[in-house]
């Protein structure tokens, strides 16, 4: 089963840019990778008829995010998640410096 990539991901800060809902930015709360789909903060909110039990004895309308195509929405610069942020110094992520080369990296050179 092969993983797919998107450019965004869960937390990050996103614009839509097509569709019902142009002009909308909120929070990403989930990436669907398989479907194609995020879920959005704030965008395209539908109504849930929940039918009656034992959390809800008289039933319930509940609303919700409804999920979104990929495609429609835009990564907002300098609104990245926290995971893998790039540093202030010299535009390096700071994630994944291990090992030998790390350390040959931050010696000055010769």
């Amino acid at each position: 089963m092969n993983r797919v990539k998107h450019h965004v991901k869960k937390g990050d800060q996103v614009e839509v840019i097509s569709g019902n809902f142009r002009g909308s930015s909120g929070r990403v709360l989930a990436v669907f990778a398989g479907k194609q789909r995020v879920l959005v903060e704030g965008v395209r909110i539908i109504k849930k008829h929940l039918r009656k039990s034992q959390d809800n004895p008289s039933g319930k309308i509940a609303e919700r995010e409804g999920p979104i195509h990929i495609s429609n929405v835009r990564l907002l610069e300098g609104e990245k998640s926290e995971k893998g942020e790039k540093s202030e110094q010299g535009g390096k992520s700071e994630k994944g410096k291990k090992g030998k080369r790390a350390e040959k990296s931050e010696a000055p050179p010769k």
